[in-house]
């Protein structure tokens, strides 16, 4: 589409099941992608068409993001669909990251739930556009108004309500537009039509009154707005700029509301969509100049400047690697050659495609702010091509630390062929997947974010490679730090036939909270020349890469070099390595080390009548509750609780609270492990190591 203006990419995102995918499907339906309905669960056998993957549509999540492109008035709508389940954070991440605007799905019972707080720092993160729409009003205990409040004190958003619901509940009938102050009613089997007509009568006085409160809330963004409402000439038209500019400026938050089960409110808010978020040309987007020391560049949206892409997302098809990429800046055509900018790697576009969840489209060619996907192109996520007339590179993602890892054993040949095939494939396409072989035992260790997250890949090799094997238990990954500081003075010396190796170094270890390592060189006249410090550093880089009481890696130190010798003859980068390494070794326990274990934020919801067994399930874990909040019979908590307390947590909360409670875990630091259970870590490293 040659209209810049008239294209916009968006993110459905939202805590799980707020009804995300519902949404997107109504979207498909009304923008006559789809021309049924089916629901999520896919109790009628087919499932929602944006869950392709066979296992989203038994456990009825959203594992993978999906992709699609509809029409709607002229514009051109790039969606993607993401996971709720924080264990598919990367999934939100790496869509983000490409994506110019998005639309907060929240709940209008649950409200701002914990997922809720971790998206939208997602999207703080990316600078990311965002409208609210707060779905679900159908549903008992639904309150459009109480969770706009949530999104100014939890958030703190500037949210403002830009509709009203014309009932609540099962008598939610309509929706109430505040710009337009008309009343729409959605009608028809799936509420294609939508009649307009004038505010019930009952309603009139509270929407002139949130009308106000709209009007001064936008007011402060347009000065011409202003001017009007003071002197009451307000037009429509000035008050979408007022809240296009906020919403822009990452400002104002415009809350929409609907139900998509119930077919009300969805074409609203893809008017909202093309009305407040940005086109690709209000996004500023920057990249790296590799031929200039890395200086920053901003990007046009321009056709006809060199080619700038970003690949995001890899899946793997019966046709090959599918390569999903967002064009920045200038076009890709089909038949054309891309150069990988970290590789120097030159590929042919062989087929351009534009994605339908997993239906393919063909197309020739790609503009800026497009969404495709290309065919048989070898990179990894985060990788940026162009034509090779600029060097430029698109700074990558955040991704989480893994925090949980697994050992696998397949039961055969044939099965350890097809696994390594599995696993070569999930690293490349998920960054927050991590596998490597334990040297010692042998196995093969996978890491991820979560229970749930290694427990999908597993159940995607057996179905999709075929891959029979077993699984040990659950390992948290935990750290080794010091806690007290302590000086070292290590000499190396080792005399052989020829010529001998000779270093020494002299020193302190202190604990560094700031950051993981810190080297500080203070070697005053050349004690140790200049060229041998590196080596110093890659010597103690090397000790902190596995700890004595766990054989974790070791982190929060700082280390000073200021002393040592060396041997116009016998000293080498390979003494003076190893002399750190062993001068680290022999003053580690002198630093009193302890163990470091990750604390999980973890938030529970639930019926009322179960607050008091949800906190009990908390405390018999170690966890610390930070808070425990209750509306309409709906308890949420808010806790931290250690990674290794948390095993099988989803099986006990379920039992405790007759399924009806659930409960959504991520990372939040690392903390130290108390005394008593230091010591059982300690014991059960040291009879591993025994048996070995």
């Amino acid at each position: 589409m040659a209209d810049i203006q008239k294209r916009r990419n968006i993110g459905i995102s939202a805590h799980i099941d707020s009804g995300k995918t519902t949404l997107t499907e109504r979207i498909l339906f009304y923008t006559q992608r789809i021309h049924a309905i089916h629901e999520v669960r896919g109790k009628d056998g087919v499932g929602a068409k944006m869950d392709s993957m066979e296992l989203e549509r038994e456990r009825g999540i959203t594992i993978q993001s999906a992709s699609t492109n509809v029409q709607w008035k002229n514009y051109s709508i790039d969606i993607i669909d993401t996971p709720g389940h924080v264990d598919f954070t990367v999934e939100v991440e790496r869509s983000l990251r490409v994506l110019d605007g998005a639309v907060l799905v929240l709940c209008a019972v649950g409200g701002v739930q914990s997922q809720s707080i971790t998206v939208d720092r997602q999207m703080t993160r990316y600078k990311v556009p965002r409208i609210a729409f707060v779905n679900k009003c159908d549903r008992m205990g639904a309150n459009p108004e109480k969770v706009t409040e949530q999104l100014r004190d939890k958030l703190n958003h500037n949210a403002v309500l830009l509709q009203l619901p014309i009932g609540l509940e099962q008598n939610f009938s309509g929706i109430i537009d505040l710009i337009k102050m008309k009343a729409y009613y959605f009608e028809g089997d799936a509420g294609e039509h939508i009649r307009e007509d004038n505010i019930p009568g009952v309603y009139l006085d509270k929407a002139l009154e949130k009308r106000d409160v709209l009007l001064d809330t936008v007011s402060l963004f347009s000065d011409e707005l202003m001017e009007a409402y003071l002197e009451d000439r307000v037009t429509e038209d000035l008050i979408y700029k007022a809240v296009r500019k906020g919403t822009l400026a990452l400002e104002l938050t415009p809350v929409l509301l609907g139900s998509a089960f119930k077919n009300k409110g969805v074409q609203l808010l893809l008017d909202a969509v093309v009305a407040y978020l940005p086109s690709p040309q209000d996004v500023t987007n920057t990249a790296l100049d590799l031929d200039n020391g890395e200086a920053s560049v901003i990007l046009t949206t321009k056709r006809e400047d060199p080619l700038v892409m970003l690949a995001f997302k890899l899946d793997d098809t019966r046709f090959g690697q599918l390569t999903y990429v967002r064009v920045y800046q200038g076009m890709v055509s089909k038949g054309s050659e891309i150069i990988n900018s970290r590789t120097g790697k030159k590929s042919r576009v062989g087929r351009l495609i534009r994605m339908h969840a997993d239906e393919m489209e063909d197309i020739t060619s790609a503009g800026p702010g497009e969404i495709v996907a290309l065919f048989g192109i070898d990179c990894a996520s985060g990788d940026t091509f162009t034509y090779g007339k600029i060097h430029y590179t698109m700074t990558s993602m955040f991704v989480p630390t893994p925090v949980i890892s697994l050992s696998l054993k397949p039961k055969d040949n044939k099965a350890t062929e097809n696994m390594a095939k599995a696993l070569n494939r999930f690293t490349k396409e998920d960054p927050s997947f991590q596998t490597f072989v334990d040297h010692e035992t042998n196995d093969t260790i996978i890491k991820g974010m979560g229970e749930l997250h290694l427990e999908v890949y597993v159940e995607r090799m057996r179905r999709e490679y075929n891959v029979e094997l077993e699984t040990g238990k659950p390992q948290v990954a935990y750290r080794e730090s010091i806690s007290t500081a302590a000086t070292f003075d290590y000499t190396h010396k080792k005399q052989t036939g020829g010529a001998g190796q000779y270093a020494r170094v002299v020193g302190r270890i202190e604990p560094h909270h700031d950051s993981e390592f810190e080297f500080v060189d203070e070697i005053k006249g050349g004690v140790i020349p200049n060229e041998y410090i590196p080596a110093c550093e890659k010597g103690f880089v090397t000790a902190l890469e596995k700890g004595t009481l766990t054989g974790f890696p070791i982190v929060g130190v700082k280390i000073a070099l200021n002393d040592g010798n060396y041997h116009p003859v016998d000293s080498s980068d390979m003494a003076f390595q190893t002399a750190a390494l062993a001068a680290f070794r022999e003053v580690y326990q002198r630093c009193k080390p302890i163990i470091l274990e990750p604390i999980m934020r973890v938030g529970v919801e639930g019926p009322s009548e179960f607050q008091g067994v949800i906190l009990a399930t908390i405390n018999q874990r170690r966890g610390t509750i930070h808070s425990a909040s209750e509306d309409n019979n709906f308890t949420a908590v808010e806790a931290e609780v250690p990674l290794s307390e948390m095993f099988g947590y989803s099986t006990i909360l379920r039992s405790a609270t007759q399924g009806k409670a659930e409960f959504t875990m991520e990372f939040s630091r690392y903390a130290k492990v108390p005394d008593s259970i230091a010591e059982n870590i300690k014991k059960e490293f040291a009879e591993k190591n025994k048996i070995k």
